[in-house]
């Protein structure tokens, strides 16, 4: 990569990252599913003013805003109101990628490779550290199964992206934008049943300018800016050589939660992010060193 490439994958490293303190503030002043409607209805005003609508079906973008935009955030934003630390949530979230090839074996009837065979086991024992060290720190349960099941959601999201790509469709910024119309939909719905009118009619009215910018920012910030440099990137550079920038982000996430939010964390935590940390480093590398491996 150029430099210029360079400093842009840091860029989009820091935006996702720092996202998951912006949200721990949003949710400290909003319901969370009410924010995810916000986020997603500010997504889809601003990006489809410049970014045209692709030829995409609107089923396939409907499954997509159901799994990774719905699914991913609503259970991610909750997890982080119901006392999820914001730092442990960037790097639990991270299990999405061996989440993702679960369902490619089960759904897509995917051969498993033996370093994913070892990816997921490290993974598990080092989701299983951190929930269980959990215990004696801020992190709650609850939190921690919310953010599980974010993870699943975005899993099932990167197969329903995979087959977008597969049916010769590009799933690139237009159809985050323009998904978000969906998105909103069930957001909307779900802040009205479980958060109630009377909790949305109050936080509309009493909205304070912290809470606006927390909003711009996922939208703007997150989703139009990061979605947009990301897909520069990967225009330009095969996606092995890129995604692997997407370990960067729980740094980011951890170290910004402990700065902006003073989080700490325990010995066991620290051991399992490390474990979580190890299964995604095998599950991005593993594959290309064992066939090194096997050449020499």
């Amino acid at each position: 990569m150029t430099l210029k490439d360079n400093l842009l994958g840091l860029m989009i490293i820091f935006i996702w990252g720092f996202n998951f303190v912006v949200i721990a503030w949003g949710v400290q002043d909003m319901p969370p599913l009410f924010m995810g409607a916000a986020r997603f209805l500010c997504v889809a005003l601003l990006g489809s003013l410049f970014v045209s609508k692709p030829g995409i079906p609107w089923r396939w973008m409907a499954l997509y805003a159901i799994t990774l935009c719905f699914g991913q955030f609503a259970l991610l934003f909750s997890a982080l109101a119901f006392g999820m630390p914001a730092g442990l949530a960037s790097i639990v979230l991270q299990s999405q990628a061996l989440f993702t090839i679960l369902f490619s074996i089960v759904l897509l009837k995917e051969q498993l490779h033996r370093t994913q065979l070892i990816a997921l086991t490290i993974a598990f024992f080092g989701l299983w550290a951190i929930s269980s060290a959990g215990q004696s720190t801020d992190m709650t349960l609850i939190g921690f199964m919310l953010t599980i099941a974010g993870a699943m959601s975005w899993a099932i999201g990167n197969i329903v992206n995979r087959k977008i790509t597969q049916l010769g469709y590009q799933a690139n910024l237009g159809l985050v934008v323009w998904s978000a119309w969906v998105a909103v939909i069930p957001f909307a719905l779900s802040s009205y049943f479980f958060e109630g009118p009377e909790v949305i009619i109050q936080t509309i009215e009493s909205v304070k300018l912290s809470s606006v910018l927390v909003i711009l920012y996922l939208a703007i910030g997150a989703s139009i800016l990061g979605y947009s440099m990301w897909g520069a990137l990967l225009s330009r550079y095969p996606a092995g050589q890129v995604a692997p920038l997407t370990l960067g982000v729980p740094v980011v996430g951890i170290m910004c939660a402990s700065f902006f939010l003073g989080e700490t964390l325990n010995t066991g935590q620290i051991f399992g992010i490390i474990l979580v940390m190890l299964s995604l480093f095998i599950n991005a590398f593993g594959k290309r060193l064992f066939n090194k491996k096997q050449l020499a």
